[in-house]
């Protein structure tokens, strides 16, 4: 086993357990969570817009730790935060304590997740990074399928609360061991520490900023709202959940055949033809194309752009600045998916589904025009 896939599997698995424990856990906790409590489900659902709210405001301090010490402490912290935060919503009797661990579960998004795990491999790789962030993406894309069974059958064996101990003991037995075990210690041999320079923001960081936020809404209020949108368009119940059920493979397929690549190409262009397809996925399901279709492009779109967003900065700005990179750009990412659910669903009461579309086009062309602009900026300024 060489030490690239070592530490990306480890990663990976982590990525899988931490992603199905935070992000993608009320899908089908949320239900049983309001049936007993009998708490509003827009409050319980409440928890994963405070907890990325969190994870946003946390992520600077999480990159500069990241880039002084390496990834494997900061990521065992993070997971440390995870634990308590689902020991607290295991344990919340009350609202306000429920809503408070998923704040704390927030500071272990921050530190655990895709941002965090990207500037980990930076830090040990340094520019060879990129096959690493691409492995790892795919991994990743595996959390929903893992987790959403999982936590099902233990909701039906141990109810919700003993689905969030579960995942603690998972956390506990699985994740951290891995962390501790398979990151290495401290930054890479390939990022030896160098002395601090100040990190200015220039056009092509806020061009990122805009593409991670376009691309975050769409992603966002598409997963909340998919169901709705189809069955709008005149779609039964069972064959909107089949055809949504196409973007998961079409996202693994497209990661797969950028790994096959083998880095032929800048990652510019990576990025260039993943907004392009969210675009072209938007615009068939705006104008009534067949949905499997939409949904195939979207998905692949949306598949690539997970490994863009990780390798464009480290290609564009080295690896000195890297994690302080991947936290300016995720922040606002982090604070646009905890607001598009609750968007969407007023756009398309107060403008129905096609005008709502129509915004996400919107969304996906003044990605395209920013992607082209930073094509431009990295020419100019390689």
């Amino acid at each position: 086993m060489t030490e690239r896939f070592r530490i990306t599997s480890a990663l990976g698995i982590i990525q899988i357990l931490t992603w199905g424990s935070s992000f993608y856990l009320l899908a089908v906790l949320a239900a049983p969570i309001a049936s007993e409590t009998g708490w509003a489900t827009e409050a319980v659902a409440a928890g994963v817009s405070v907890a990325l709210l969190v994870a946003g405001l946390a992520a600077p301090f999480v990159a500069r730790l990241i880039s002084a010490r390496g990834g494997r402490t900061i990521m065992a912290c993070g997971l440390g935060f995870m634990i308590c935060g689902l020991l607290g919503v295991a344990s919340a009797s009350t609202l306000p304590i429920y809503i408070t661990a998923w704040a704390v579960m927030g500071v272990g998004m921050s530190a655990t997740l895709y941002d965090a795990a990207f500037s980990t491999l930076g830090t040990i790789f340094g520019q060879s990074a990129r096959g690493a962030i691409a492995q790892l993406t795919l991994w990743g894309g595996f959390a929903s399928t893992v987790c959403w069974p999982l936590s099902a059958w233990m909701v039906e064996n141990f109810g919700w609360r003993g689905a969030c101990l579960g995942y603690v003991a998972l956390h506990l037995l699985v994740t951290l061991p891995l962390c501790l075990w398979c990151i290495p210690r401290g930054r890479g041999a390939a990022t030896p520490p160098r002395p601090k320079t100040a990190a200015r923001p220039d056009l092509r960081h806020w061009l990122l900023v805009v593409i991670a936020v376009c691309l975050t809404v769409i992603s966002s209020l598409i997963s909340i709202h998919l169901i709705a949108i189809l069955t709008e368009r005149g779609l039964t119940l069972a064959v909107a959940v089949g055809v949504g059920a196409l973007i998961g493979p079409a996202q693994v397929f497209a990661r797969l055949l950028e790994m096959l690549g083998k880095e032929r190409h800048p990652p510019i262009a990576t990025m260039f033809v993943s907004v392009g397809l969210v675009m072209i996925g938007m615009l068939a399901l705006r104008f009534g194309y067949p949905a499997a279709a939409a949904l195939i492009a979207f998905g692949a779109g949306n598949g690539l752009y997970s490994i863009a967003r990780g390798t464009v900065p480290l290609a564009a700005f080295g690896v000195d600045t890297y994690p302080w990179v991947v936290a300016f750009v995720g922040r606002p990412a982090m604070f646009a998916a905890a607001f598009a659910p609750v968007a969407g669903a007023w756009l398309i009461e107060r403008i129905g589904i096609d005008a709502t579309l129509s915004v996400l086009v919107g969304c996906a062309v003044i990605a395209l025009a920013a992607t082209a602009l930073l094509l431009s900026a990295l020419r100019r300024n390689p």
